[in-house]
């Protein structure tokens, strides 16, 4: 079974002078989150190739750590951590934080721009990166059932974990977020990154099309597109999974892992727009990615949240409503750790 979301034609679609205005520089505590899962996955890659130790130091000295107490929900009403798996919510927010009156990631009024949520098995074979469509409907503790961006909004990371926790029914360890410039410092200090195209657009200058080589600020334009599509979010969304694959492969590669002047810049272009909970240091990443060592880009599977396309809620929203059997069929798969059963299942991955 696969899933092919409908065209939504109540989504709004603004002039071409909009669409066309270049993407502006966030702060540095901004945390507009597009491809965070590379700041555990990619680190670590890089650690397991012989780095750890200048990982560790580069990463403890530039990265934002997110204080437990700001990130985490009350312990009693999350569930109960059963086996040795390692899960991550990844989270963006549409809002710029204003550091000069101490706002920040964690407290920022807004909505999640981007959600995904990533599993690594106890066994370290593979990796599964689910990315959850913002318009997702869900209930949201406190609030009833809304968009699932709008959990950041109510309540911070608290809540979108929280949330996402009892859609799941899953513990999350782990929280991490980076902004849009560290993104594309990132594919800078990869030399660019080769994709190929699945839909043709044009955009600031650019016209995307076939097999391509990315700088980060082409990168980027192509991970944020969805006006150009008739499916908006959903053609986005699978952009942004083809972009992370890429980046994968381009990070885990030989030539990446044997330059050490490759490998610094990466780290350290990258570290300082990564905000994580201050449970995951430096050497926990090494560890994590000593235990994932065998793993490289084939073995990380993305896929979006099961849904059954778009439609309104009772007053009138344009919602991406959750396919609640797949998701509950997802939750039993975490809990028993068998995510490759589900994805073969489903069609995913």
């Amino acid at each position: 079974m696969s899933y092919t979301p409908g065209f939504d034609p109540f989504d709004e679609q603004p002039s071409e002078a909009v669409a066309a205005e270049p993407p502006r520089k966030k702060k540095r505590r901004t945390a507009v989150v597009l491809l965070s899962f590379l700041a555990v996955v990619l680190l670590a890659g890089i650690a397991a190739g012989g780095y750890a130790f200048s990982l560790i130091h580069s990463f403890d000295s530039k990265k934002q750590s997110l204080p437990n107490s700001q990130v985490f929900p009350d312990d009693k009403d999350r569930p109960a951590k059963t086996d040795k798996s390692v899960n991550f919510l990844l989270l963006g927010s549409d809002t710029r934080a204003d550091t000069s009156s101490g706002q920040d990631s964690t407290t920022a009024s807004g909505r999640s721009d981007t959600m995904m949520f990533v599993h690594i098995p106890a066994d370290r074979h593979d990796v599964t990166v689910t990315s959850i469509m913002r318009d997702t409907w869900v209930p949201i503790p406190g609030h009833g059932s809304a968009k699932i961006n709008a959990a950041f909004s109510y309540g911070g990371i608290p809540l979108a974990v929280e949330t996402v926790e009892g859609l799941l029914d899953t513990r999350i360890d782990h929280v991490a977020t980076i902004d849009f410039q560290g993104f594309q410092d990132l594919v800078d200090a990869l030399g660019g990154v080769d994709v190929t195209v699945p839909k043709p657009f044009t955009k600031a200058g650019t016209h995307y099309e076939g097999k391509m080589h990315l700088t980060g600020e082409q990168a980027l334009w192509f991970a944020r597109e969805r006006h150009s599509f008739q499916d908006g979010d959903y053609q986005r969304v699978k952009d942004q999974q083809i972009l992370m694959k890429a980046i994968l492969n381009q990070t885990l590669s030989k030539s990446t892992l044997t330059s050490p002047t490759k490998v610094s810049n990466v780290v350290g272009d990258f570290s300082p727009y990564i905000g994580v909970d201050d449970s995951l240091s430096g050497t926990v990443l090494a560890q994590l990615g000593f235990s994932l060592r065998d793993v490289r880009g084939d073995k990380v599977h993305f896929f979006t949240l099961p849904n059954s396309g778009t439609g309104r809620s009772e007053d009138g929203q344009s919602i991406v409503k959750p396919d609640d059997a797949a998701i509950k069929a997802m939750a039993e798969a975490l809990k028993k750790d068998d995510m490759d059963a589900f994805m073969e299942k489903y069609d995913l991955g």
